[in-house]
């Protein structure tokens, strides 16, 4: 089972669903938010574009979608700084419909793992809002989108919370998966930004504690990330440098990362270190690294 959060985690999911098709995905809603009077859970989405063949080339989105939709708002004066495109709409309207409805997340989210034919099965961490909110250093709250897209992780993060994440509890399901999970894969995702808002759920960091073997593969080639802030939030949250602080971040829960080629040679005691090329912005590099994973078990 794998742990997923950002594109990084997404593109992994496409690879592990060919090479593992009993696959159980369970992914990050702390970056899920209302916008345009819409429910929308960005990091879910980006699985479900993902695995459907859907994604546009950021990774992010529906490909060759159009923006009617934000152009009229734009023209009515409403902040269209959010891009969501006329089929990303639909999504986020079908959900917000059925959530009014009474449907839980995951309800919504197994049907549209349905209607989208994809043919493993997608959690939501819980059914419950758990936001995150982050303390930049200037001493500044900031809601995880205005952070993350509107100022484009620009400031310097201090502190991340979950709001209401104590009395929050983990979707049907996700307990079950990882309990009977010979190994939790921890996609390439921001640790602190897409991982932690999982693992803050309670039950869900202790079900993984509990797994005879969690594997994460970095999200970092060479101290870097190849897209997004994570090194940058690591680095202002007090973590070590590089593959280290991926490791501190995860506090003694793993017991193997996979880092990069060009980061071979790197050992952190305690763990069983691999080394392969894990980039993974192709449908055909997501199923080679995959594959390999697989063969890893």
């Amino acid at each position: 089972m794998l742990l997923s959060g950002g594109v990084g985690g997404a593109r992994l999911a496409r690879g592990l669903a060919v090479a593992a098709p009993e696959l159980t995905v369970v992914v990050n809603v702390g970056d899920d938010e209302v916008i345009y009077g819409l429910d929308i859970s960005p990091d879910l989405d980006t699985v479900l574009y993902t695995l459907a063949g859907w994604e546009g080339p950021e990774g992010w989105g529906i490909a060759d979608d159009g923006f009617e939709v934000l152009a009229s708002l734009a023209r009515l004066g409403v902040d269209t700084r959010f891009l969501v495109g006329d089929r990303d709409f639909a999504t986020h309207l079908y959900r917000t419909l059925r959530r009014r409805a009474g449907a839980p997340l995951s309800e919504v989210t197994a049907e549209l793992v349905e209607r989208l034919g994809i043919t493993i099965r997608v959690l939501p961490a819980t059914d419950d809002a758990v936001p995150t909110r982050v303390l930049t250093t200037d001493g500044k709250w900031l809601s995880f989108q205005e952070y993350f897209v509107l100022r484009q992780y620009r400031d310097p993060v201090r502190l991340i919370s979950f709001v209401g994440v104590d009395s929050a509890g983990p979707a049907p399901g996700v307990v079950e998966a990882i309990e009977q999970a010979e190994t939790v894969i921890i996609g390439p995702s921001n640790p602190p930004l897409s991982i932690w808002p999982i693992l803050a759920i309670p039950g869900i960091r202790d079900a993984v504690a509990s797994a005879k073997r969690v594997i994460a593969v970095s999200p970092l080639i060479g101290g870097m990330a190849l897209k997004g802030p994570a090194a940058d939030v690591l680095r202002s949250l007090g973590f070590p440098p590089g593959n280290q602080g991926v490791v501190a971040a995860y506090a003694d829960l793993l017991t193997d990362l996979v880092v990069d080629d060009a980061d071979a040679g790197e050992k952190i005691p305690g763990l069983a270190m691999h080394t392969t090329d894990i980039r993974i912005g192709t449908p055909e590099r997501s199923a080679e690294l995959a594959r390999w994973l697989v063969r890893l078990l």
